[in-house]
């Protein structure tokens, strides 16, 4: 896994658009596939039919019922995204994009991309727990991309990283990236914390903050030690807080 990024296509519509996937993957040496809550469900023979040559990534594909299950063992993943979702995130073009995945790769991280619905794109939740976002700089009067076709430019983009001696960023010394499900641990013992402190008030303004709040935690430049800290910060808050009590 840390010798390319790896695809998770959220809720994809059409087995062809898998399969299709799955070839332009393969042209550019991608072989990891993950599916989301998939429409029309896995196995699908429509997949297998576009695939064209590329069945052994369609043989490997790992599928899950939800986002979050398919996002563990990453560290660092980006989003696309046809539209600006008002999320305070790093944006990039696919080549910007294709350099940070391979700075972040250098440094250790595990990197996935996520692409939305054929029809709708990913939704701000699904935003919300990417570290950055993707956005291809098309011809606004016929912004429409097909979903292979997507996979095909980031491909291509990540392909000619692969083929040039670009130089690379080093991670921090004695450190490492944190997986996103610690990062998701994180986000749960804050978002735990605040509401019993009564934090996300009133009611009806609660979920768009927690959701600000994941969205914060997704974006900064964590470490494992960060991870670690944050953690300990709250427990001894929290801890003295009841002592005074």
């Amino acid at each position: 896994m840390l010798d390319h990024p790896a695809v998770i296509l959220v809720r994809p519509q059409m087995g062809e658009n898998i399969g299709a996937t799955a070839r332009a993957m393969l042209n550019f040496g991608l072989e990891h596939l993950r599916l989301v809550a998939p429409r029309d469900g896995w196995p699908n023979p429509r997949a297998a039919a576009l695939a064209s040559g590329a069945g052994r990534v369609l043989d490997n594909v790992q599928v899950y019922d939800d986002l979050r299950g398919a996002q563990d063992g990453f560290d660092f993943i980006m989003a696309t995204t046809a539209r600006g979702r008002d999320l305070a995130k790093p944006v990039f073009t696919p080549e910007g994009a294709a350099e940070e995945m391979r700075t972040q790769m250098q440094a250790g991280a595990r990197v996935a991309v996520m692409f939305g619905p054929e029809r709708s794109g990913l939704e701000n939740d699904d935003l919300a727990a990417a570290n950055a976002l993707i956005t291809i700089p098309v011809n606004p009067d016929f912004a429409s991309l097909n979903l292979a076709q997507s996979v095909l430019l980031m491909g291509y983009e990540w392909r000619k990283q692969t083929t040039q001696n670009a130089p690379m960023t080093q991670h921090l010394a004695g450190s490492r990236w944190p997986a996103q499900a610690e990062i998701q641990a994180l986000a749960d013992h804050y978002e735990d914390r605040l509401d019993e402190a009564g934090f996300f008030f009133p009611a009806h303004k609660a979920a768009p903050m927690k959701q600000n709040l994941r969205n914060l935690w997704s974006r900064l430049p964590l470490n494992d030690a960060d991870i670690r800290m944050f953690h300990g910060m709250l427990r001894q808050l929290i801890r003295a807080h009841k002592d005074k009590g």
